[in-house]
């Protein structure tokens, strides 16, 4: 890295304002209830896309069908993925 990027980057990444909780406790309490119901909620919904899917699977194959079942369930466990890393990320990428 050349001296003068370094030194801009330096100089940028020292100006990055650190800002303080001040958030209402009720507020906090509240939101923080609201988003763990719907984790909960995200979690129920993915392991129902699961169980459906592979019903689904098992319905078709009995009757001979053929259908893209791989490609549903692999939209369900993506989606299971994305629930379960989504407090997580929010969490690394604001504290």
């Amino acid at each position: 890295m050349s001296a003068p990027l370094h030194e801009t980057a330096s100089i940028l990444a020292a100006t990055v304002p650190q800002p303080t909780s001040n958030a209402p406790s009720e507020l906090t309490t509240k939101v923080d209830l609201v988003l763990g119901i719907l984790a909960w909620a995200g979690t129920a919904a993915g392991v129902c896309g699961v169980l459906v899917t592979g019903a689904m699977m098992a319905i078709s194959v009995k009757r001979g069908e053929s259908s893209e079942h791989m490609s549903r369930l692999g939209m369900v466990l993506g989606g299971c993925v994305l629930v379960a890393t989504a407090g997580p990320l929010v969490q690394f990428v604001f504290n």
